[in-house]
């Protein structure tokens, strides 16, 4: 389990949960789960446009990813958001068929940009993910106050001069620079697994930021550490861990608040 040749496991699957935890604190605060769903997709979309082309796939992940953002996050100022955020997203899934059907390397390719490659990581693979992980830590860190204030009072984050738009587009394209990292470590599906499951049962812990932050990154770095262990000891799918472990978290998370929301009442 804790062979040479995982080590790069260990460590990429580390990052991904700690970016997840973070950034998916503030996708889940600002109800922002839809976009959080679509652009791992366009991720994946540009990864595959990337290799029928003979590109690097994270060159291609970033470009659709960041684009979706973009796009969601400026079309989304004057209409409905869900309705911008769907469209994007069949958009890009079709886009993404249809590079697939032009391409050779069908089979492979889609298991790996859509399931990831987690007990796979090369070191080439490792410092894209390290640069991308770090970026979107740096980005919250940076951003933390404003990016609170908007997502919790964007009426008071107005009038204090806040630019609630400019905080919109920022923190899509974080969204996506995080899904360009993420998906070819656990995939275009299990990233939004991990970018909701463990933010949302944290919020249940917890309301205050401060603590629920840390519980977030925590409770994505076990379900990462506990899935690569369970899929080494019974050679079945990471995916499946990931998903089971964030779903037993939120629901853990969801009887924990009704058990607190009933000691005033019973006081």
């Amino acid at each position: 389990m804790f062979s040479e040749f995982l080590i790069n496991t260990w460590i990429a699957g580390s990052v991904v949960a700690v970016v997840a935890g973070l950034v998916g604190f503030f996708v889940v605060l600002r109800g922002s789960s839809f976009l959080a769903h679509a652009l791992p997709h366009g991720a994946f979309a540009g990864a595959a446009g990337a290799t029928l082309l003979g590109l690097d796939p994270i060159l291609g992940m970033g470009v659709f990813a960041v684009g979706g953002a973009l796009t969601v996050s400026t079309l989304g100022r004057r209409g409905r958001n869900d309705v911008v955020t769907a469209l994007a997203l069949v958009v890009m899934l079709a886009s993404g068929a249809l590079f697939l059907s032009l391409g050779s390397q069908y089979s492979a390719e889609v298991f790996a940009l859509l399931f990831g490659q987690i007990l796979g990581v090369s070191s080439a693979e490792l410092l894209p993910i390290l640069a991308l992980g770090a970026v979107c830590v740096v980005a919250v860190v940076v951003a933390y106050r404003p990016l609170l204030l908007a997502s919790v009072l964007p009426e008071q984050a107005a009038a204090r001069g806040i630019s609630t738009f400019g905080l919109s587009v920022f923190f899509a394209v974080l969204v996506g620079l995080a899904t360009t990292m993420s998906v070819p470590v656990v995939g275009a599906l299990l990233m939004f697994s991990l970018l909701v499951g463990p933010p949302a049962a944290a919020r249940l812990f917890s309301a205050d930021p401060l603590r629920a932050i840390p519980l977030s990154i925590g409770f994505a770095l076990v379900i990462v550490w506990a899935s690569i262990a369970a899929a080494y000891l019974s050679s079945l799918p990471v995916g499946f861990f990931v998903t089971l472990g964030s779903a037993i978290l939120y629901g853990a998370g969801r009887g924990w608040f009704a058990i607190a929301a009933r000691r005033p009442a019973a006081a």
